[in-house]
């Protein structure tokens, strides 16, 4: 099948990827109306992400919104936006069930039902579906929104699965929405960036049984190829990965 032309995907859903159900079709939509109403798109990189068979895709999160940006991009990448997210947003009244019918993930951080949303993952992939992780496992505590230290669940799951890891940065979102400005929500289109990057080579670690040590390497390799790319966005030298452990002394303005 012919691919089509970039300008083409990033207008439209690419042909040749997932089949969507009416009602996943309508949710979609619906996001995709509001991201397009708040956000002035510069997309790139959409080949990197599979039209068909498994992948991890992992993006850097640091605002409140940009899950909703991730599914606008990946949703027109022609792949169905299937996420690991926090349990308790299913169980907020109407908008939980809606969520949980579309194929999301939850995870109760810290729990022993944590493993057990690895092996669900474990299982989308080998259906030959996307999933999407955020490999912090939730809002950065970086001062100025660069990515952190990383969890070490997207690297287990990667060297158990074999799916190539692949990165999606994204800035521009605190423009819409910033739970540190007041008012957090400012409306009109803000100048949004995503770009998805060619997988992660994982291949020193692939084929054996990961250690402790190596589910760490492939960890920071993921979360470095994720601050490179946000770099080239910004424009700015990257910091080191941030430790929420290990507080900075001076925390710095976030810049957009």
């Amino acid at each position: 099948m012919t691919e089509p032309t970039p300008e083409a995907q990033y207008t439209f859903r690419r042909a040749g990827g997932d089949s969507f159900r009416p009602d996943i079709r309508l949710y979609a939509n619906i996001v995709k109306g509001a991201m397009l109403t708040l956000t002035r798109r510069d997309w790139a990189g959409m080949e990197h992400v599979p039209l068909k068979g498994p992948a991890i895709l992992v993006w850097n999160h640091y605002s409140d919104i940009d899950p909703l940006v991730i599914v606008h991009y990946v949703y027109n990448a022609g792949r169905h936006p299937r996420f690991l997210l926090k349990e308790s947003i299913l169980r907020i009244p109407v908008a939980g069930p809606l969520v949980r019918s579309t194929g999301q993930i939850p995870v109760k951080r810290g729990s022993a039902e944590a493993a057990d949303s690895l092996r669900v993952l474990r299982r989308e992939l080998a259906e030959g579906h996307v999933v999407i992780m955020s490999p912090e496992g939730t809002v950065t505590k970086e001062p100025d929104r660069w990515p952190m230290k990383g969890k070490t669940g997207v690297a287990r799951l990667a060297l158990e699965s074999g799916a190539p890891v692949v990165p999606i940065v994204q800035w521009g979102a605190l423009g819409i929405h910033d739970r540190r400005r007041s008012p957090k929500f400012k409306l009109g289109r803000k100048p949004v960036t995503v770009r998805a990057l060619p997988p992660v080579d994982l291949s020193p670690w692939l084929g054996r049984e990961a250690s402790r040590e190596d589910l760490a390497q492939v960890t920071d390799r993921i979360m470095e190829s994720l601050r490179a790319g946000l770099a080239e966005i910004r424009g700015q030298e990257a910091p080191p990965l941030f430790d929420p452990r290990q507080q900075r002394p001076e925390e710095s303005e976030p810049t957009e």
